[in-house]
């Protein structure tokens, strides 16, 4: 996938990945690695929040694919929603490189004792 993460904090992860490789047919990037984009940068953020010694599981995620995007990158903006002792929900923002929207996510983690 070609992952990159740029920051991480438990209110805010950052991450972009290369269209490049991750496309479908028809030469756009694949619906199913902006999903995989946005759960990877909700997990990370979920797992920090959740803290030494606990884990974060994803229990529900959804996606809304705004627009195509052909080459460059995609960067993703995961944003906290709701972070409790057992659940946290982050929105992620995905953008071209022209910072229009790609697509628009939101994933909620169970969080457990490891």
């Amino acid at each position: 996938m070609g992952i990159e993460i740029l920051h991480a904090s438990p209110e805010r992860v950052v991450g972009r990945m290369p269209v490049e490789g991750n496309t479908q047919p028809y030469g756009l990037l694949h619906g199913g690695a902006s999903v995989v984009l946005a759960e990877s940068l909700g997990s990370i953020g979920a797992a920090i929040h959740a803290g030494e010694g606990r884990i974060a599981v994803g229990i529900e995620i959804n996606a809304t694919h705004h627009r195509s995007a052909k080459s460059g990158h995609v960067t993703g903006v995961a944003t906290r929603l709701h972070g409790g002792r057992s659940l946290a929900t982050f929105e992620v923002v995905i953008t071209d490189d022209a910072e229009r929207r790609v697509c628009t996510s939101r994933i909620t983690c169970m969080l457990m004792e490891r």
